[in-house]
């Protein structure tokens, strides 16, 4: 997406379906995405917006404070996240729609409302990372019929949908109801959900390799609003994005204990019809900018969008943020961006180690109004430069002439963002995305089956069929599988970045990054070579089916993707290794390994008591070899 001044830009949405009566209820309008590699443009809202509800007169609104007796504790759906944000400007999460279940890759949007795939029946539609939904083939497909106030499709009396976004892009088509699954890490039962079926798409919605959006803001046809309106889960979602170069993540829909030193900020839904935070202050290095806070209070005032690959500032605040940071960091070197058609502002000389770059570069701090403080390490504010080691540029930006605060993805980068809808504020908490279930203390397993009312909960299998890749059918009990790549990177060059390949394999297979492990890294001049080991998690002795049969669709449909900085690269080899193919000492080394100490000793003692007991036998009877000439003197015992 080609990246322009937005101040002349104007856009006016029409917004053809209303689901419900209720009076100034705000349809979907997406905020502008950036999927581009480099740095991004000045970011801008839609100029056209109806007026937001009034939550407090809405009955329709499930942000409402639930009762007493819906205060109960509610399932949720945990999913993981795909891809990577700056690589692919977005992040994508795995739905099954229809009966048997049809799996789409679509991406996590807090800007829109509506989920959409492409239909079978699109008339142009791009090619994308699955097949197109086919109603033809779900038993449990239904069209949503003109019966309601929709924007009516009057030959087939279907009711329609059509969304036109800030960057040019459109998606039109029809509604139907199905039933929507939610993998097998949920505890949450599959649920009928209208959605809709693309019949066209263009701009970027028509290029990119998702295969939809799941819209997670707020409206009628927002996922989130059809499962807290059913009281199926309480009114909260979760969002977690991979840090530097990670990528992936996970996410919650429904309601998590948060931790104790998770920082809250008041989100007010009247404000406007986006996510938003009452960002009143911005420290740079424990310095607060001399800013007078209503600048973060312009139009649509901070607003917090998962679509947004970056962060715009107003005016104001950005030159104010830009001379601080610059202040800072007088020891490193000023350069040209990655691309000479933008005025990107770089820094090199700091640390390769994302784990080291706050050595080099300062925390920003921003404080809300309550007073909390949400701390920005600088992956939070960078991004690598793609052509000088070492170097890095600024995230954040102007957001042209329009006076909104946008904070897209990059700053909650290696952080959980709870959006609970129900109390009306938004909690950040800085942890490692990739290990969230284990540092959250939630198990990843899946739910018992009994627990589970359709066999739809269970996510269909992504791989090809087992027998392709010898591997017996049935319940298989895998100890390890083994990967082989090669890089056009040394040795010297890629050991700093070890920690960091294991968590983006991780990600890449979709498993925790304490799964993967580095067994062997040789150097082939300004080559490498490595071997890796994925073992089972800690709470399970294997690995489970549905994760072997995904990674083997994975590793041979070639689906393994890494960051540039890692240079070329290539798949050599992968084998699964059940238990009984597997050197048996390796599942109990410390047992074996004691009891060889163990023998050692005891043959160690036996042979001990031998050879003394020899020698003084032998110092009784001196030994003479058989038809051997005797010498005169007598032979010294062994």
């Amino acid at each position: 997406m080609a990246r322009a001044s937005f101040s002349s830009l104007i856009i006016f949405l029409i917004l053809h379906l209303t689901i419900t009566t209720v009076a100034g209820d705000p349809d979907d309008v997406a905020l502008l995405r950036n999927r581009h590699h480099g740095s991004g443009p000045a970011m801008i809202l839609p100029l056209y917006l109806s007026a937001a509800p009034n939550s407090s007169t809405s009955a329709l609104d499930p942000r409402r404070q639930l009762s007493g007796s819906e205060s109960k504790r509610h399932p949720n759906a945990r999913m993981r996240l795909h891809d990577d944000l700056l690589l692919n400007g977005y992040y994508t999460t795995r739905l099954w729609i229809g009966t048997p279940p049809q799996m789409f890759a679509l991406i996590v949007d807090t800007g829109s409302t509506v989920t959409y795939v492409p239909c079978s029946s699109c008339e142009h539609c791009g090619r994308h990372q699955d097949p197109k939904f086919q109603p033809d083939l779900s038993s449990t497909y239904q069209p949503v019929k003109c019966t309601i106030d929709c924007n009516c499709d009057n030959d087939k009396m279907q009711c329609m949908y059509d969304r036109q976004y800030a960057e040019m892009s459109t998606s039109s088509g029809v509604l139907g109801e199905d039933v929507i699954s939610f993998g097998n890490q949920s505890e949450l039962a599959p649920q009928r959900a209208v959605f809709g079926c693309e019949n066209i798409e263009t701009g970027d919605l028509y290029s990119q390799h998702a295969d939809g959006i799941m819209g997670l803001g707020s409206g009628d046809l927002s996922i989130m609003d059809q499962l807290a309106e059913k009281n199926v889960i309480s009114d909260s979602f979760s969002l977690c994005y991979g840090g530097m170069d990670v990528g992936g993540g996970a996410m919650v829909l429904g309601g998590i204990s948060p931790p104790s030193d998770m920082v809250f900020a008041q989100s007010d839904p009247d404000r406007s019809p986006y996510y938003n935070v009452d960002l009143k202050e911005i420290h740079v290095a424990g310095m607060r900018l001399p800013l007078n806070s209503k600048v973060f209070d312009g139009k649509h005032g901070t607003v917090l969008d998962s679509g947004t690959t970056y962060a715009y500032l107003p005016e104001a605040a950005f030159l104010a943020f830009k001379d601080a940071i610059v202040k800072e960091l007088q020891s490193l070197k000023q350069i040209n961006g990655p691309d000479p058609n933008y005025n990107d502002i770089c820094f090199s000389g700091a640390e390769i180690d994302v784990s080291q770059l706050s050595k080099s570069f300062p925390v920003v701090d921003m404080v809300f109004g309550n007073g909390q403080k949400y701390s920005l390490a600088p992956e939070n504010y960078l991004f690598r430069h793609s052509k000088v080691r070492g170097a890095y540029c600024l995230g954040i930006f102007q957001n042209g002439k329009d006076p909104t605060t946008l904070l897209g993805g990059i700053v909650v980068r290696n952080t959980l963002v709870m959006y609970d809808r129900e109390h009306t504020k938004i909690g950040f908490w800085k942890t490692n995305c990739g290990e969230l279930w284990e540092r959250l203390h939630i198990s990843d397993a899946p739910p018992p089956m009994d627990e589970i009312n359709s066999t739809e909960a269970v996510e269909p299998s992504v791989a090809p069929s087992a027998s392709q890749h010898n591997i017996p059918s049935g319940e298989i009990q895998i100890a390890q599988i083994t990967i082989v790549i090669s890089f056009n990177i040394s040795y010297v060059d890629m050991k700093p970045q070890i920690t960091e390949l294991a968590g983006l394999i991780a990600h890449e297979l979709d498993v925790n990054t304490s799964q993967v492990h580095l067994l062997n890294f040789t150097s082939l001049g300004n080559h490498s070579l490595s071997k890796w080991g994925i073992t089972p998690s800690t709470q399970a002795a294997y690995i489970s089916n549905s994760t072997v049969m995904s990674i083997i669709a994975r590793l041979a449909e070639h689906r393994v993707q890494l960051p540039g900085t890692f240079g070329s690269y290539k798949l050599i080899d992968w084998n699964v290794e059940p238990p009984s193919k597997r050197n048996w000492w390796k599942e109990y080394y410390l047992v074996v390994a004691l009891a060889v100490l163990i023998t050692l000793l005891v043959g160690l003692s036996i042979l001990g008591t031998f050879l003394i007991w020899k020698k003084r036998q032998q110092s009784m009877h001196p030994y003479k070899p058989v038809d051997a000439t005797v010498p005169e003197q007598e032979l010294q015992p062994l």
